[in-house]
């Protein structure tokens, strides 16, 4: 059972509801853990804000999931690993690779610089050193995509915190942490 309230329909004021109403035309239902955020109609509209932006960048979408599901395993969110696996599955990251990914790297060399820089952003709070961000860069990753790099390492932080936080109830198919937490 969640920890911090789980804004129903029922409940939800009618800001929340209109929320609720484009976050449902985009992904067909509201996931749980935006339930939460939508106790701050405020903070879930930042986040669905920061959200919209990260998704314009020039990272590919397999990119973005693959940082995910290394910083959800890396925090022990199983929240988060369980709706990145089945949001990398859709977007066709086969078993393998979302494994590869929770380890911390990847099955194609440019994407695991990416993984593995994420994953150094997170652990040592952006104190990267200069030789990561030389192999980054000589992954191809441009000064650009280094940037958004950094800012889906944020908005999957946040998202981890929120996760643990709260104890939100999965409501994706339930994948459990490769290490205990």
């Amino acid at each position: 059972m969640s920890r911090i309230n789980v804004v129903t329909n029922e409940q939800a004021n009618p800001e929340q509801q209109q929320l609720f109403a484009a976050i449902t035309s985009q992904l067909g239902m509201v996931p749980n853990f935006l339930k939460v955020f939508a106790n701050s109609p405020t903070a879930l509209k930042a986040f669905l804000g920061l959200h919209g932006i990260a998704g314009e960048g020039s990272l590919d979408p397999l990119t973005k999931e693959r940082i995910a599901l290394a910083l959800a395993e890396q925090n022990a969110c199983q929240y988060c690993v369980s709706a990145h696996t089945a949001i990398g599955s859709k977007a066709g990251l086969t078993g393998a690779e979302m494994e590869a990914n929770r380890a911390g790297t990847s099955q194609d060399a440019k994407a695991a610089a990416a993984v593995k820089f994420a994953m150094a952003l997170a652990e040592h709070k952006g104190e990267v050193t200069t030789a990561e961000l030389l192999e980054v860069r000589s992954a191809g990753f441009s000064e650009s995509d280094i940037v958004e790099i950094i800012t889906h390492v944020g908005m999957n932080i946040l998202t981890n915190i929120l996760g643990k936080a709260s104890r939100v109830e999965i409501d994706f198919p339930k994948v459990q942490l490769q290490k205990a937490s």
